[in-house]
């Protein structure tokens, strides 16, 4: 007598005949999750401990804007990291670049908005390309160690403010007269919070496409073993220096999102802090997966913002000593955030459905040969 199997990893579910709607629905989630999100403005809903107040009220829609564009940020940073296996500390840079560039050309050469961001979209991918091919001729931490010091000696122009043009310290807010009226003012957060989801699409898009591509194939193979790609008679260097162009071209595109969410540019996205936030948005999601780095920028983000808010509440001001001095830094939460979910979830939160399924399969099992007759 023979027992039949399922192969491994499938997951049994009550009814056989739920299983091609449930199939159907995994594989449409997101474009239901895009519909969600496209009519967030319209909505009244509350989410209490999550937000203040209706989730499409202007403050809400701002925040859940900005966590869509360091999502999409999180996942153009992640064709270095977690697609090709470079490790640059220098992508705040060409994030600047689209920002500063574009605002610097509204307010000195007086270009509509328009105009601005196409210079600034192709400055930093001029810059990423001319910095790609100087940072690439080294490898492993030297090439992260070129990256960081190109950041810093961009931190530094922008900070030492040359010509006026940069507002130094402070930096400049973006002329309201050569923006779209449509993009100006409260009222239209809306349309602000629409561009930043459209950003996120695009990026989702462009890596999604990226990566299935030859040259994807390509850049895992890299990830994996350089020495082997050469074998092959492949040259890394061109592919690498490909997947650098394209995720600074990301990047800069996302600063003159961030220009038009924020209404200026400051010079906290020049530095290498901001690098490092985006990597640790990347691990928080997982790296090198489709969806990872998306829900880490925006898990990220999200709790960059809300996390201040609770160190600073009445409940964590009552608290003894001991305990309200470390939870009243938002740093130290977000970092002990960080720890618990590294700690828990090995991999970023993308391994979450599949620790679950690995966690429900055994215990199915179990049941089945617990069961009377098995």
């Amino acid at each position: 007598m023979t027992t039949a199997t399922e192969p491994r990893g499938t997951v049994r579910t009550a009814d056989p005949r739920l299983a091609g709607p449930l199939r159907r629905t995994a594989r449409w989630w997101p474009a239901l999750l895009l519909a969600v999100l496209l009519v967030v403005p319209y909505s009244a809903l509350p989410l209490p401990g999550l937000l203040d107040g209706p989730v499409g009220s202007p403050g809400n829609l701002q925040l859940l804007a900005l966590c869509l564009l360091f999502g999409a940020l999180a996942t153009g940073y992640d064709l270095l990291l977690g697609r090709t296996g470079l490790l640059s500390f220098g992508h705040a840079l060409y994030f600047a670049a689209g920002t500063y560039v574009t605002n610097t050309v509204m307010l000195e050469a007086g270009l509509p908005f328009a105009v601005s961001a196409v210079l600034g979209l192709l400055a930093g991918v001029a810059l990423a390309a001319l910095l790609g091919a100087v940072s690439l001729r080294v490898g492993g931490i030297g090439f992260s160690m070129v990256t960081l010091a190109f950041a810093q000696a961009g931190s530094i122009l922008v900070q030492r403010d040359p010509g006026g043009v940069t507002g130094g310290e402070e930096g400049r807010a973006a002329p309201a007269d050569r923006l779209p009226a449509s993009l100006v003012g409260i009222d239209h957060t809306a349309n602000l919070y629409w561009i930043a989801l459209a950003y996120l699409v695009v990026v989702l898009a462009v890596v999604h496409w990226a990566v299935r591509s030859p040259t994807g194939r390509v850049w895992e193979g890299i990830r994996e073993n350089e020495r082997r790609v050469e074998m092959l008679g492949l040259r890394p260097y061109g592919f690498k220096l490909v997947a650098f162009v394209l995720a600074g071209t990301l990047a800069a595109l996302g600063g003159i999102v961030y220009l038009l969410l924020t209404g200026g540019a400051t010079p906290q996205t020049t530095t290498s802090d901001f690098t490092l936030s985006l990597l640790v948005m990347v691990v928080l999601g997982g790296s090198g997966t489709r969806w990872g780095p998306m829900a880490g920028g925006v898990l990220y983000t999200w709790a960059d913002h809300r996390l201040g808010d609770l160190a600073g509440s009445g409940g964590v001001a009552d608290l003894p000593a001991v305990l309200r001095v470390p939870l009243s830094q938002p740093l130290f939460l977000l970092g002990a955030l960080f720890v618990a979910v590294i700690y828990l979830l090995p991999g970023g939160v993308a391994r979450l459905p599949a620790r679950l399924r690995a966690a429900r399969t055994p215990r199915a099992a179990t049941d089945r040969e617990e069961a009377p007759g098995a």
